[in-house]
């Protein structure tokens, strides 16, 4: 019996022991802030994206209050970008902006976010959520940082996402109105006008406008956006082409008095 209860003690040690063993080689070894952060910005020049996420964010978990930590986010932000991991990189850069609303990387932090969004746009046949995040992220960098590059940049890009929105209604417009629904085709060619005034896409909204006005035989209304489209685009060949519509009509182009038209040219 002694002897058993001895087995039974040395096998609880030996137990205890092997436990502490494992314990002492797993133990948590803390690395200085800079020696992390410097793994992480190899391994980002050597494009090991991924990787250098994690170690960015090391950096902050080792080191939260030091001043490589505040770096590490951004970088890690941008490392996930570069890898196209651009929801990982939003919600990083949120996190920044909520930390650090006043920081100077605040607007840099800002400018990528909306480049996240710019990045995803797809073709105008798909669905352009991103695109409109986009146009929201940069409309925010623009109003908060106005003076600032990332600002100037921006604006250049916010430019082509409006022209990017505007050709996704003149598409759906016109997918109605070849279909002779002119009413859904009218509210998306007025859309254009009203909200995107100032892309490519208002001299032919304008000319769609006069076709679906004069298919309803609301005649005064199509005259009238000819005016506009050949007062503001006199050179184009959609105006040629309103013209000749309403030529086979014996109508010419005419302004209507109070038009919706006149608070927009």
């Amino acid at each position: 019996m002694f002897s058993l209860i001895k087995r039974f003690i040395f096998i609880a040690l030996l137990i205890i022991l092997t436990g502490c063993s494992s314990s002492d080689e797993d133990t948590y070894v803390e690395k200085p802030a800079e020696d992390i952060y410097t793994e992480a910005y190899q391994a980002f020049n050597s494009q090991k994206y991924g990787q250098a996420a994690n170690l960015f964010d090391e950096v902050e978990r080792q080191h939260p209050y030091s001043t490589w930590a505040i770096q590490g986010q951004i970088m890690s932000a941008y490392a996930h970008y570069q890898a196209q991991q651009y929801d990982d990189a939003i919600n990083t850069l949120d996190r920044f902006i909520n930390l650090h609303p006043g920081h100077r990387y605040a607007a840099y932090a800002y400018y990528l976010k909306a480049l996240c969004y710019y990045d995803q746009i797809v073709d105008i046949g798909r669905d352009q959520k991103n695109t409109q995040l986009a146009q929201a992220a940069l409309t925010e960098l623009i109003n908060r940082f106005p003076r600032t590059s990332y600002a100037k940049d921006a604006t250049l890009k916010l430019d082509l996402v409006r022209d990017h929105l505007a050709g996704k209604e003149m598409e759906i417009g016109r997918y109605y109105l070849k279909r002779k629904q002119y009413l859904a085709a009218i509210n998306r060619f007025r859309q254009v006008i009203q909200t995107y005034q100032t892309t490519t896409h208002v001299p032919e909204a304008l000319h769609r406008l006069t076709e679906c006005y004069l298919a309803l035989g609301i005649n005064e209304e199509a005259q009238d956006s000819a005016a506009v489209l050949g007062h503001n685009f006199p050179g184009s060949d959609w105006y040629e082409d309103s013209f000749k519509l309403l030529a086979n009509l014996n109508l010419i182009p005419k302004n209507k008095p109070n038009s919706w038209l006149n608070q927009f040219f």
